[in-house]
C-alpha cells in the first residue's frame, strides 16, 4: 500500500497552506459581507407582556397560519398523486422490489387509486373522488408532490412534522412562531390547538407544546364542544363583584412586582393570570357558534347526523372565528389514536377502503367551507393553510391485506392562500407515487417557508438552549421558493 498522501512532507505542508489561504478568504468575505448573515435573530420579549406583537425580520405575505393536520398518514395516492402507471399495472409487483418489506411486512402488487380522479377547476387538476368538495377547490391550492419524512413510524414522524425532530422535547412550530411575533391580539391565546372530536393524535401535546421555549409560548388546546376550562364564574358570584375582584388582584399584583423589580418570572405569572381573566370574556365569545348564521351551519355541516362529522364541522367553523379574531397560530386535527389502528384516524393497512369513506365524510365538507369561508371573507388573503399529514402510504396493498403501508418516501401536503400560487404542482414522485424523485422537498423546507411567509428567517430565528443555538428548522432548510407566488 502505497503511504498516505498527507504522512509525506512535501503534501502535508501543500495542503495546510491551501487550508489557511481559504479561512483567510473566508475571514475577507466575512469583513466585506458578502457572506450571508447567519447571527441569532432573538426576539426582545417583555416580560410584562410577553404575547405583545413583534415586527418580522423582513415583509411578511402572511399574518397568521392555519395548519390542517390529518393524522394517521393519508394516502397520497388515493387522494392528489395522479399516477396512471399504477392504474395501468394495477395487480402486478413493484418493479425491482418484488420481495419489499416495509413498516408491518412484506407487500403485495401494485394497487390502483380506490377513488377515480378527474380534472378539476379551470387548472384540470386531477384529485380524486376521495374528497370531492375539496376537489372543487384545486385552483386554490399550491400541491407539494415530493414531500419526505424522516420516520415511518407514527410518534416520530407527527413530531417531525409539527416540531421539525423526531425526538420528544422540543418546541411545535406554533410555539416558534408565538415566540418570533407575538400576537395582534390581546384577549386570546396567539397559538390555539383543536383536537378531532375523537380525541388527540399519538403524541398529543407534543404537537403544540412549547418544550424549552418559555412556557407562554405553548399552544391553548380546545374545541368547540369542550372549551376553555373554568371560564365561567361561579353562580354565587354576580359580574359586577368579579369585576371588582380582578381590579383590585391587579392592584395587588402591581404593588407585589414593584418592590420586587426585575423578577421576569413574576411579570410572566402576573401577564398570563391577567391574560386568563381577559380569556373569560373573549374566549367564551369566541367559541360560541350559536351566533352564526343557519347557512353557515348548514355549509360546514355543523348539525350532521354524523356526530364525529358535526363535531369536526363545530371545530373548523371555530377555526374561522380564531383567525379572524388574530389568532396568530391556530392547529386543527382529524384524527384521534384513541380508537385503534385506523379506526379513528387515517392509518389504513388492512380495509383502506370502507375506513377512508367514513375519514372522508367526516372530513371533506368541513375543510371545504372553512377554504371557502375564509375566500368569502378575505381571511385567505393574508392567513396561511397547510394541510399535512405525517407521511404517505405504499402504493402497493400489503401482502394478504387490504391496505397500504407507511411511506415516507415520498407523498403530498398541499398549501393555500397568503404568498403561495395559486393552482400550481411543485415536485413529483415516480411513475409509481412510491420514492419521491423531482424536487425533493422535506419537512424542513416546508417550515422554512411556513416562516419566510411570516416574514421570519428560519436559519436566523433561534432559541439559547443547553449550549445550542436551537432552530425549528435544525441545521437543515430551504425556502420552497417555486411554490411563493
Amino acid at each position: 500500500m502505497p503511504p498516505h498522501p498527507l504522512l509525506d512532507r512535501r503534501h502535508f505542508l501543500g495542503h495546510a497552506s491551501t487550508g489557511l489561504s481559504a479561512i483567510a478568504l473566508v475571514s475577507l468575505f466575512a469583513d466585506q459581507k458578502l457572506l450571508a448573515d447567519t447571527t441569532p435573530l432573538r426576539p426582545t420579549i417583555d416580560p410584562n407582556a410577553p404575547l405583545a406583537p413583534r415586527k418580522p425580520h423582513f415583509e411578511p405575505k402572511a399574518k397568521r397560519i392555519l395548519t390542517i393536520f390529518c393524522s394517521g398518514a393519508v394516502s397520497h395516492l388515493d387522494s392528489f398523486d395522479y399516477k396512471p402507471e399504477l392504474v395501468n399495472r394495477d395487480g402486478q409487483p413493484l418493479p425491482g422490489k418484488e420481495k419489499l418489506v416495509t413498516f408491518q411486512g412484506e407487500n403485495g402488487n401494485l394497487t390502483k387509486p380506490l377513488w377515480a380522479f378527474k380534472p378539476r377547476g379551470q387548472s384540470g387538476k386531477m384529485v380524486s373522488d376521495l374528497f370531492p368538495k375539496l376537489a372543487e377547490l384545486a385552483d386554490e391550492m399550491c400541491f407539494i408532490h415530493s414531500m419526505t419524512a424522516k420516520s415511518n413510524t407514527h410518534g416520530p414522524a407527527e413530531n417531525q412534522m409539527s416540531t421539525g425532530f423526531t425526538l420528544d422535547g422540543f418546541p411545535s412550530a406554533g410555539a416558534w412562531v408565538s415566540y418570533a411575533l407575538g400576537s395582534e391580539c390581546r384577549d386570546l391565546p396567539a397559538f390555539v390547538a383543536i383536537p378531532d372530536p375523537r380525541g388527540v393524535p399519538q403524541v398529543g401535546p407534543n404537537n403544540w407544546g412549547s418544550a424549552f421555549l418559555p412556557a407562554v409560548f405553548q399552544g391553548t388546546p380546545f374545541t368547540a364542544d369542550k372549551p376553555i376550562p373554568n371560564l365561567n364564574r361561579p353562580k354565587g358570584i354576580s359580574e359586577k363583584e368579579d369585576a371588582a375582584t380582578r381590579k383590585f388582584l391587579k392592584l395587588l399584583n402591581e404593588e407585589h412586582l414593584k418592590s420586587r423589580p426585575g423578577e421576569s418570572d413574576l411579570a410572566a405569572r402576573i401577564a398570563s393570570h391577567e391574560l386568563a381573566a381577559k380569556m373569560q370574556i373573549r374566549a367564551s365569545e369566541a367559541a360560541d357558534l350559536s351566533k352564526e348564521s343557519k347557512a353557515i351551519h348548514t355549509e360546514y355541516g355543523t348539525t350532521d347526523k354524523d356526530a364525529t362529522k358535526a363535531g369536526f364541522a363545530r371545530n373548523c367553523l371555530l377555526a374561522r372565528r380564531l383567525l379572524e379574531r388574530d389568532v396568530r397560530f391556530v392547529q386543527l386535527f382529524n384524527g384521534s389514536y384513541a380508537m385503534g389502528e385506523g379506526v379513528g384516524n387515517w392509518d389504513g393497512h388492512k380495509t383502506l377502503k370502507s375506513q377512508y369513506a367514513i375519514h372522508a365524510n367526516v372530513f371533506d365538507q368541513p375543510c371545504a367551507a372553512l377554504l371557502t369561508d375564509l375566500k368569502r371573507t378575505g381571511l385567505l388573503k393574508d392567513t396561511l393553510v397547510v394541510w399535512v399529514t405525517e407521511f404517505g402510504r405504499m402504493p402497493t396493498f400489503q401482502k394478504g391485506a387490504s391496505g397500504r403501508d407507511h411511506n415516507p418516501k415520498g407523498f403530498t401536503v398541499w398549501l393555500a392562500g397568503a404568498g403561495v400560487k395559486r393552482a400550481y404542482s411543485h415536485g413529483a414522485t415516480d411513475e409509481f407515487g412510491h420514492v419521491a424523485v423531482e424536487k425533493v422537498a422535506t419537512i424542513y423546507d416546508l417550515h422554512a417557508t411556513m416562516l419566510h411567509l411570516l416574514g421570519l428567517n428560519h436559519e436566523r430565528l433561534s432559541f439559547y438552549h443547553n449550549g445550542i443555538e436551537r432552530r425549528l428548522t435544525d441545521v437543515h432548510g430551504h425556502v420552497i421558493k417555486d411554490v411563493l407566488a
